[in-house]
């Protein structure tokens, strides 16, 4: 017998729906919150949040208004998605068969937002059963958009083709999988490019929106649609909605991606099609979606050079689009003098840990993982990008709008963004299109084009310095004047764009110029970090860091003036600021170094820093950056932050402590959330930090009276299953190695098999693979850094250590530097264990050698060579195949270029003159060798 809701609980869970997500009595609200989850027990509870989703008849003898049945439909629905994510595939048969015909029964609701809803039940449900569990769906959700039945309403219509669209976004990999022969998305594709001719604009929309996202994966299906797709484009380009016009920009900015050679020659239309849409002031979405093209192009080394005669064209709408509109300049005039006022939780950015702790012995940098091609920039408030955007149809949970309006992307900061990016490719000819608009509005009585001006001349200063320097005598001294304009806004854009000059002005030959220039932009910048405003002081200190960064050690004469100012920003800034402020202190210590331990600066800098440590809490992610600063501080302080180590040792020992119990707890079913990682991450980079910069008695001493064992809390994060925490506690467990062996030296019986684990390439997920790759960086590091001290106690490691260390370097798929560090460990073994490497030196001659060929003459290199040398005395007849290759190597050193209580050229000479009395024909085999090799050869080893 089929199911069939009783009255009395459809009832009750109106009203508690009703009373979830209203916001009018909290305590009702929370009430009705806590009843739902207790719901989510009953076997029938989701019939009923089915039932009165799909059912607005059923509402209607409640005496509800309106507005309410659709708030409790909304409700309902929510549940019903949540339910569905969590029990659908437990859920019976006959209970999925309701949930699927309700939610197609809802498309065609009159109320948008409900069809909005049924589409997101529907996209959550293929998520969970996946497309072979519902296999009639896309048929019927095709046919339904095209109107293949012609009676369908216009309502259906969209609503359906609304559902498409969010299943086309959250199932792109489901949609291009084989089944039974066929891919989804075959059928799909040409479906979608005739229903683009719909007569209803929404259906025209949402059919483009979801061949976009398809496009950036490049399908089989899309690539051989490209021809169809584009002249669809070009026959919607024009049409009357603003939504199908953005679809239309996103398809070309998705396309010079993938096939820049089919934009190409559309070039000329495209750029007047893109500049009247960027113009469009009704619709600022359809003109920042115009303005992204600028960007995506610009970033298109193939494309971006087809711009150049276009940029008479470009360049002014990119200038006018930097201009706050007046809904902004309402919004913005006249800004608060709000340093007085506290922070809301709101107000604060989540932190994250930052990744510093790849530990190098090859070339002097880390390899590049991210494949994304960009350095890694100070955040600055032009040309940050937060461009998420929720689902239609979803509930936005901070009523005010989420995040701070100005940190979201937004047609000002792509346009910004897009100069920034033509400037960096054209140079000069950007700067004399820019040029009129600078004389014209750099001096502006309306402050927002004065500030949209200043940003202008700001995005140009990488890419145009060579012709803006001429302008600088008289550009500096009239910005740093715009430091103290009565618009905070103004204040605030031109910090960052000082910031911007400053290597400029710090790095003038003539004294007297730094003196008039340099010095007062440093000194206005640091004057605003206590601006009244709070923006103004977060763009100064952000600017600052980045004037840091420019003059490294040319801020050295003026440490005493910068750390009074920062010791002030202590004082007086609210949370959100002092993010920013640790930044400032940690660039300052990552550029000035050493000098920043003279013990007058220490006086100043330390207590105010150790002063807002006592204050923040063991849970606040305000660690995060704090414990990163101190990191950048206790490395340029040295042995002069031993007072001050003590204290901030054990507490990071405690807060690891806490985090793993925590975790533990949380993976045996204790009712306790998983900890955030990055408070492992950030107090194990430290650790690494202090254990680097005191004297190795001292830090022994840390290490040797922690309390828990600090060696088995360490052997503990080796394990733990996130990456990153793996990454710094391999970092750590290397720094243990060089600076306090005799304190790890009786825990490597332990730890050593746990890092054998981790070279083992098998245990790398592919998901993970990026930083995974930089795990195993440092675990190579660090055994090569145990093998250098444990000496001949590594031989029982030897045989294990070896294969794996060999599977990295033989495998291509690895990043080269990653298998330069497992080729420097292998060698670094042989310096005391040549014995049990040596019957494998047949096998891993010519891989070393030519893994380590390319690396950096390095005391690290020295000693692989040392303990390859020696074991090519053990075993002499193993080099046959790669005798030349050896040869070669030999003679890209000297005697002299390594320290180490052995000679390293004493290494290569002793077998270059064994194998000088094997060779039959020695002089002969040399002849093989250019005549540079040789020379070296016989001047640096007498053979």
């Amino acid at each position: 017998m089929a199911w069939q809701p009783e009255q009395g609980p459809v009832s009750e869970l109106t009203g508690y729906l009703r009373s979830a997500l209203s916001p009018r009595d909290p305590n009702a609200q929370k009430h009705a919150t806590m009843m739902l989850t207790q719901a989510k027990g009953s076997p029938d509870v989701i019939n009923y949040l089915v039932y009165i989703f799909s059912n607005r008849a059923s509402l209607e003898p409640l005496n509800l208004s309106l507005e309410d049945i659709d708030l409790v439909r909304s409700s309902a629905a929510i549940n019903l998605k949540n339910s569905i994510k969590m029990t659908y595939k437990t859920l019976p048969p006959e209970v999925q068969a309701y949930i699927r015909i309700a939610a197609l029964s809802c498309l065609e609701d009159p109320n948008a937002q409900i069809r909005n809803f049924a589409g997101s039940v529907i996209t959550e449900v293929v998520q969970r059963g996946g497309v072979l569990g519902w296999p009639e769906l896309l048929p019927e959700l095709l046919s339904l958009a095209g109107n293949e039945r012609g009676s369908t309403s216009p309502a259906a219509q969209e609503g359906a083709m609304g559902a498409l669209a969010k299943v086309c976004e959250d199932s792109k990999k489901l949609l291009d999988k084989e089944y039974q022969g066929q891919r989804p998305l075959d059928v799909i594709i040409p479906r979608l490019l005739e229903v683009t001719s719909s007569p209803i604009a929404k259906v025209r929309a949402f059919a483009l929106a979801s061949i976009n996202s398809f496009i950036p994966q490049k399908p089989h299906a899309v690539i051989l649609s490209i021809d169809q797709l584009l002249a669809r484009l070009f026959r919607l380009a024009n049409d009357s909605s603003d939504d199908v016009r953005r679809n239309v920009c996103r398809s070309f900015v998705q396309l010079v991606d993938i096939r820049p050679d089919k934009v190409r020659p559309h070039m000329g239309d495209l750029v007047n099609y893109m500049v009247l849409q960027q113009r469009n002031t009704d619709d600022p979405d359809l003109a920042l979606d115009a303005a992204e093209f600028w960007l995506c192009i610009g970033e298109n080394e193939h494309l971006c050079p087809t711009l150049g005669p276009y940029l008479n064209k470009i360049v002014p709408v990119l200038l006018e689009s930097m201009v706050y509109d007046e809904e902004d300049v309402m919004r913005l005039e006249g800004g608060a003098d709000d340093e007085e006022i506290e922070d809301r939780p709101e107000d604060l950015k989540p932190q994250f840990a930052k990744l510093k702790t790849m530990r190098v012995t090859t070339n002097g940098h880390s390899p590049n993982f991210n494949g994304n091609g960009q350095d890694t920039v100070k955040s600055n408030p032009t040309l940050s990008s937060a461009n998420d955007a929720l689902s239609e149809g979803e509930v936005e949970d901070d009523e005010n709008g989420g995040a701070d309006v100005e940190d979201r992307w937004n047609l000002r900061k792509c346009s910004a963004a897009a100069l920034d990016v033509l400037a960096s490719t054209f140079h000069q000819p950007v700067f004399a299109v820019t040029l009129p608009y600078l004389k014209e509005n750099l001096r502006h009585h309306d402050w927002p084009n004065r500030e949209a001006a200043v940003l202008a001349i700001g995005a140009v200063a990488d890419g145009c310095m060579e012709a803006v320097t001429p302008h600088l005598p008289d550009l500096i001294p009239y910005l740093v004047s715009l430091l103290n304009d009565a618009e905070p806004v103004v204040r605030l854009i031109t910090c960052w764009a000082l910031g911007r000059y400053s290597g400029w002005a710090s790095h003038l030959e003539n004294i007297n110029d730094r003196k008039r220039y340099f010095e007062p932009m440093m000194e206005g910048i640091l004057n605003r970090m206590l601006d009244k405003n709070k923006r103004v002081q977060e763009s100064a200190a952000s600017a600052f860091a980045n004037l840091e960064e420019k003059a490294t050690k040319e801020v050295t004469p003026y440490l005493a003036p910068i750390i009074q100012q920062f010791v002030r920003c202590f004082d007086r800034y609210k949370d959100r600021n002092m993010f920013v402020l640790y930044d400032c202190v940690q660039t300052l210590a990552e550029h000035v170094g050493p000098v920043l331990a003279r013990q007058d600066l220490i006086d100043l800098l330390m207590p105010a820093i150790i002063q807002r440590w006592s204050k923040v809490s063991d849970l606040s992610q305000e660690l995060f950056p704090l414990l990163e600063c101190l990191s950048y501080v206790a490395t340029a302080l040295g042995d002069a932050f031993a007072p001050f180590a003590a204290h901030i040792f054990v507490r990071c020992v405690r807060i690891i402590h806490q985090n793993l119990e925590q975790y533990f707890l949380a993976i045996n079913n204790a009712p306790v959330d998983k900890p955030n990682k990055d408070f492992l991450v950030t107090s194990l980079d430290l650790l690494s930090a202090i254990i680097q910069a005191l004297d190795p008695s001292k830090s022994g001493e840390l290490v040797s009276t922690s309390q828990p064992s600090f060696f088995n809390l360490l052997m503990f994060c080796m394990e733990d299953p996130s990456n990153d925490v793996r990454q710094s506690s391999y970092a750590l467990l290397g720094d243990c190695a060089v600076n306090i062996f005799p304190q790890l030296q009786p825990f490597l019986p332990a730890l050593l098999p746990v890092l054998i684990r981790q070279l083992d390439l098998d245990n790398v997920r592919d998901e993970d693979i990026d930083t995974g790759f930089s795990v195993i960086n440092n675990a190579c590091w660090s055994c090569g850094e145990i093998a250098m001290n444990e000496k001949q106690g590594m031989a029982p490691f030897v045989e294990k250590l070896y294969h794996h260390l060999m599977s990295i370097i033989n495998n291509p798929e690895i990043p080269g530097s990653v298998n330069e560090n497992a080729a420097i460990a292998l060698g670094r073994l042989g310096v005391d264990c040549s014995h049990a490497l040596a019957p494998h030196l047949a096998e891993f001659a010519k891989p070393f050698l030519q893994t380590i060929e390319p690396v950096d003459d390095t005391d690290e290199k020295g000693h692989a060579f040392l303990g390859f040398n020696r074991t090519i005395e053990k075993n002499p007849q193993a080099m046959e195949d790669c005798l030349l290759d050896y040869f070669k190597a030999s003679a890209a050193y000297s005697k002299n270029n390594f320290n180490h209580n052995e000679s390293i050229g004493g290494s290569f000479q002793r077998n270059l003159i064994g194998y000088k009395a094997l060779i039959p024909n020695f002089p002969a085999f040399l002849s093989q060798l250019s005549q540079t090799d040789q020379q070296r050869l016989r001047s640096s080893y007498d053979i």
